[in-house]
């Protein structure tokens, strides 16, 4: 008899946890600095210079690259090097209305099921977000942004919500980024309402908040980027689109 079958539970216990492999840390760095916009869509992206700003050979990054090439993040051109994907139009709107359909759903849940702790993590999420817009801090109104939908999408107590949301949220990050400070007030406002209605347990009202927040957002991005291909189509300098504060 076996070491695993007469302590299936101790063998278990002596398992040695692995390291993350470089390349995976690699690839977490530089996709969140693009997904941060602090490498911007079309960026070119030089392996050594990247190498350098992490710390690392230049192998890991190259298969990072690849890595990130392979999930839609960088294109890789051929005698050119890697550049950070530039969304389309289409392919962000596509995103985007999945994500308005998730979140509308998860929100008509979460006023099934939330509990008062539930609702009360929601609302000081809403203070910061407000506090956070005060100080024009975009990077941390997009990411108490983020937090506030996944409680409500954890709220829902839908895992397969939960999990498909998972999938795009970082996608939704990226494209909100640059639209953050436009929604700015708007936003959280919407967001104090989607609470409220998920605080009376009214499930058809928040999902109709829900929609309409989720569209207001949609719709300010695709305006945006028509926006900037006017001004681009002009022959005027393109502007960086960063969460930072100019």
């Amino acid at each position: 008899m076996s070491l695993s079958e007469t302590q299936p539970d101790a063998a278990g216990a002596r398992r040695i946890a692995r390291p993350v492999p470089l390349r995976e840390s690699v690839y977490s760095a530089i996709l969140d600095m693009i997904v941060s916009r602090n490498l911007q869509p079309g960026q070119h992206l030089v392996e050594s210079e990247l190498a350098l700003m992490l710390g690392v050979s230049r192998q890991p990054v190259r298969e990072a690259l690849q890595w990130l090439k392979n999930d839609g993040w960088v294109d890789l051109r051929p005698g050119l090097g890697a550049y950070v994907h530039t969304p389309t139009v289409e392919e962000a709107d596509q995103l985007l209305a999945v994500r308005r359909l998730l979140e509308t759903e998860s929100a008509r849940l979460a006023a099934q099921h939330a509990t008062e702790e539930g609702v009360e993590h929601l609302r000081e999420l809403c203070r910061q977000g407000f506090a956070a817009l005060e100080a024009e801090d975009v990077a941390t109104m997009v990411a108490l942004n983020a937090e506030l939908h996944a409680t409500v999408m954890r709220l829902s107590r839908n895992d397969v919500l939960v999990e498909l949301a998972s999938q795009v949220d970082r996608r939704v990050r990226w494209y909100y980024t640059p639209v953050a400070r436009h929604r700015g007030a708007q936003s959280w406002t919407e967001h104090s309402a989607l609470i409220d209605a998920i605080a009376a347990g009214d499930g058809d009202r928040a999902g109709e908040v829900m929609h309409a927040h989720t569209e207001h957002t949609r719709l300010s991005y695709l305006e945006q980027q028509n926006l900037e291909k006017s001004g681009a189509d002009a022959g005027s300098p393109a502007r960086p689109i960063t969460g930072r504060r100019p």
